[in-house]
Formats: structure tokens, C-alpha cells, sequence
């Protein structure tokens, strides 16, 4: 629960909130914390305050932060943080942190969900069933096979890495793109996105949204997955050109989508929901029951270190962030 603008006599850490916190959160950390929403503040608390929370992905400005002058952390609940102004925090020294080791196994799981499902047809087959057209019209066309596809990853972070391990599994053969090679990684580095795409039955999107990665999957790009290939994101939408996408689709240009993420949330482009070859869904690959409370282990933790003077649990490293 979030106290009054006004309220100064609890001596529990001060945090300001963005915009109120999820009832499971506020209800398990009430009492351990002060939390005020940063539009309510008064100027003593604005003065005071030295840590930002942000639920969900509310948008964290130049404005709002020049707003806090004793500001030091910044605290994500989600894993990216490309609706902060990074490059404020950045300049001011801010410490930021993101939620992203509470979704990586449920956002790779749901990863290779949508591969399967865009591979194998399989919501465009259920739909087939359920309009009755099986027994109208006999069996669903057939769709290839997962086993043994060749899988460029971009982003071998927390997601990336376990959608890799994933499909390894399938037999896949996995390559990846990120911002330089990991050593300790058994997948081959490809240091070109369109190498990569090239290269490539399935283009799986798991890293961040910055200025260097919005749209870097362009119609290029596109065309060198091919016809026959199939895109997956569960990243953020502006890392894909959405109009080009459509068009690439579309034209048979690109074999297939699965996307859980679009550029202008909630507003999907109307074109894709006609389209067999393309799975959509609305941005849930992270969210589970489990994960939430994940999230909410990772948020108290970054606190409890910060209020404590220990290191972050889930610091985001914003010296690399805009650099592939």
C-alpha cells in the first residue's frame, strides 16, 4: 500500500513508485518499505528519495528523474528497461536494475513454443478442426519438421542462452548473435545479423531494445532468412521493422512469425491476424504465477542489497547496453 505524499514519521526505507504496485507486491512488502507514487510526492519526499521503483512497464523520463536529485537506483519488474531514459541514468550515475533472471525460463519456454507452433501450423491446424473443416475437407496440410532446423538466436543472454539449450535438445543446430562472443558458449558466434539470418531456418529475438537494435531486423534481413523461414520474437516489438514484416509475409517473402511482442502495443497490425503462417499472442511469454513471484524475490532482494550497501542482485550494465 502506498502511504501519503506527506508521510514522514515511519522510518522504513522511502521508495517512490511510478504507478502503484501490483496488489501481490504491495501486499508482501508492506511494512518493509515506505512507498509513496513519485506523482504524489511532496517536495520533502521528492528531496528525499533515493530509489525509483517501476512496476510494469510505465514509462521513467528525463523529466521524472530530474525531479529527484537524491536519486541513486532505478528498480525494474520487468526484463527490459527500454522505456527508462537510460541515457539520463546514465549521465547522472544511477544504478539501474531489471527482473530479467525471474523470466528466462518461462520466456524460453514460451520461445520454443511459438517455434513448434509456427513450424507445425499448429493454431492454424486447431482452427482448422474447430471450424469443422477436417471432416469436411480431409486432413490439414502437412508442416515441416522441427528436429534438426537450423536456429540463429539473437541476444545469448538469460532468455537467448536457455532458448538455445532448448533447441539443442530438438537436434537443432544453434548459432547466435549478440553484442560479442561468450567463451564459455558451445553455439557458433556469428558477428553479422544478416550472416546470421542467412544462415538460418528460424531468427529467434531475445535481446534488448536500444537505439543500435530498434529495426535492425529490416526487410534485408527478412530476405535473407528466406521463404521457407520463420521469425520468432519474444524481445520487444521495434526491434522488427512492423510494416516491413507485414509486407514480407504478405508477399511470401518470409515463411512464418511467431510474436508475442509488437511496436505499438496493445495495437497489433490487423493484416497478420488473417494470416495461417503467423502465431500471436499478447505479450504474456514472461508471465506466469511462478515467474510473478520470481519477480518479486528480485525486486526485494535489489532493495534489501541497496538499502544494506551490499552489490545488486540484477544490475543492468549500462556502459554496454546500446552496443550489440
Amino acid at each position: 500500500m502506498e502511504t501519503t505524499a506527506s508521510s514522514t514519521a515511519d522510518e522504513s526505507p522511502l521508495v517512490l513508485l511510478v504507478q502503484p504496485l501490483f496488489p501481490e507486491f504491495a501486499a508482501a512488502l508492506a511494512g518493509r518499505y515506505r512507498f509513496v507514487l513519485a506523482a504524489d510526492a511532496d517536495p520533502a519526499a521528492a528531496a528525499e528519495a533515493r530509489v525509483l521503483l517501476v512496476p510494469g512497464l510505465a514509462p521513467v523520463t528525463a523529466q521524472h528523474l530530474a525531479r529527484l536529485p537524491a536519486l541513486e537506483l532505478v528498480v525494474g519488474t520487468s526484463a527490459g528497461v527500454d522505456h527508462v531514459d537510460l541515457d539520463t541514468c546514465r549521465n547522472r550515475g544511477l544504478s539501474v536494475t531489471n527482473a530479467g533472471p525471474a523470466f528466462a525460463v518461462d520466456s524460453a519456454d514460451y520461445a520454443v513454443g511459438l517455434v513448434v507452433a509456427v513450424l507445425r501450423r499448429v493454431a492454424a491446424a486447431d482452427a482448422y478442426v474447430r471450424r469443422g473443416r477436417w471432416a469436411a475437407d480431409g486432413d490439414y496440410p502437412l508442416a515441416t519438421k522441427v528436429s534438426g532446423k537450423r536456429v540463429g538466436i539473437v541476444g545469448l543472454g538469460n532468455i537467448g542462452s536457455r532458448v538455445a539449450r532448448r533447441l539443442a535438445a530438438f537436434g537443432c543446430a544453434v548459432s547466435y548473435h549478440s553484442r560479442s562472443p561468450k567463451p564459455s558458449s558451445p553455439y557458433t558466434f556469428v558477428p553479422a545479423l544478416l550472416d546470421l539470418a542467412a544462415g538460418s531456418d528460424v531468427l529467434v529475438l531475445s535481446c534488448a531494445l536500444t537505439d543500435e537494435t530498434k529495426h535492425m531486423v529490416n526487410r534485408e534481413v527478412m530476405e535473407a532468412l528466406g521463404k521457407d523461414g520463420v521469425l520468432v520474437n519474444v524481445g520487444r516489438g521495434g526491434l522488427v521493422d512492423e510494416p516491413e514484416l507485414v509486407r514480407c509475409l504478405r508477399d511470401g517473402v518470409l515463411g512464418g512469425a511467431g510474436l508475442d511482442v509488437y511496436a505499438n502495443e496493445p495495437a497489433v497490425p490487423p493484416e497478420l491476424f488473417g494470416m495461417d503462417n503467423v502465431v500471436l499472442s499478447d505479450h504474456r511469454a514472461v508471465v506466469t504465477p511462478e515467474s510473478m513471484r520470481g519477480v518479486l524475490e528480485v525486486i526485494t532482494a535489489n532493495l534489501d542489497a541497496f538499502f544494506s550497501g551490499r552489490p545488486l542482485v540484477s544490475p543492468v550494465q549500462l556502459c554496454t547496453l546500446n552496443k550489440r
